[in-house]
């Protein structure tokens, strides 16, 4: 029989593990599905979503002698999106909900929204990787001048100019950089006002050249540290929402003794207008910053 005081690690496998507090891995969120145009694919008219757009038609000068033989044809286009579906299933037996931690259980249903959220904004994400155009590079650096640039392009197309607004996505690193590029002139000069001081206060937010800024976090980074991220028209990227997101729960006595299976469904399907015209894709460096 040991002697001595009796103390926590002399009754260690006595105490209860008691759960204080949970909390779920937080995660970026994602804001492409809030910033493009957004249409519901109503009931009743089939599984896809349709636009018609129609050519522009030319006119030309009349004087008294003039007769206008030529008609001007009217075309038309179908634009076509077809929303697929998204889910996620969970099943948690009665035996763990009858002796997990609580705080952790209330967790669960959370948990699965992010994760059907975070899938719509990556699907978003994707339709910027596939722009026509692509400015800057592998390996370089993001600059104002990119966005700039970018904004100019989609509001001067000789095709079909593009409207504001204008929305950049990017990497938090990628804004760094811009960061960076705005207060290098800086020095060791004390500067009180202008936008060089604002940024070093707030942080780089706010517009470039016109062009709203937005960071998304779930933009992937390849191997080469590089990743890929967008300016657009709001009208350029259309996101057709069929049926509303919705959670079921389904009892199953038949699995472990009874279970609850939670469902969690969206569909949804993104696509591009004036493909090439309104949408540029910007390829730079993102190396997570040291200074």
């Amino acid at each position: 029989m040991p002697s001595g005081n009796t103390v926590t690690d002399s009754l260690n496998d006595s105490l209860p593990l008691v759960i204080s507090s949970a909390r779920q891995v937080r995660e970026h969120e994602g804001v492409m599905p809030n910033l493009v145009d957004r249409v519901s694919l109503g009931e009743g008219i089939g599984l896809t979503w349709h636009e018609i757009s129609l050519a522009a038609l030319t006119a030309q000068g009349v004087t008294e002698t003039t007769e206008l033989n030529n008609p001007q044809q009217l075309s038309d286009t179908d634009f076509a999106i077809t929303p697929t579906v998204t889910g996620l299933s969970v099943v948690i037996t009665d035996r763990v909900a009858a002796r997990i931690d609580k705080k952790a259980y209330a967790k669960t249903g959370g948990l699965a929204q992010n994760a059907v959220q975070r899938k719509k904004d990556e699907d978003g994400l994707v339709v910027l990787d596939g722009a026509t155009t692509s400015l800057g590079g592998a390996g370089t650096t993001a600059t104002a001048g990119l966005i700039a640039a970018s904004g100019s392009r989609i509001q001067g197309n000789t095709t079909e100019p593009g409207m504001p607004p204008i929305r950049a996505v990017l990497h938090p690193f990628q804004i760094k950089d811009f960061w960076d590029e705005l207060t290098a002139p800086l020095g060791t000069y004390e500067i009180s006002v202008g936008e060089t001081a604002r940024v070093f206060r707030e942080g780089f937010m706010g517009r470039i050249s016109g062009v709203e800024i937005y960071e998304d976090g779930n933009l992937s980074i390849d191997a080469s540290d590089d990743t890929k991220g967008g300016v657009f028209a709001r009208e350029a990227i259309v996101l057709v929402q069929g049926r509303m997101p919705r959670a079921v729960n389904v009892r199953n006595e038949k699995l472990g003794g009874g279970a609850t299976e939670m469902y969690l469904y969206d569909e949804y399907a993104y696509g591009e207008r004036s493909a090439g015209n309104w949408l540029y894709e910007i390829y730079t460096d993102a190396t997570a910053p040291t200074s």
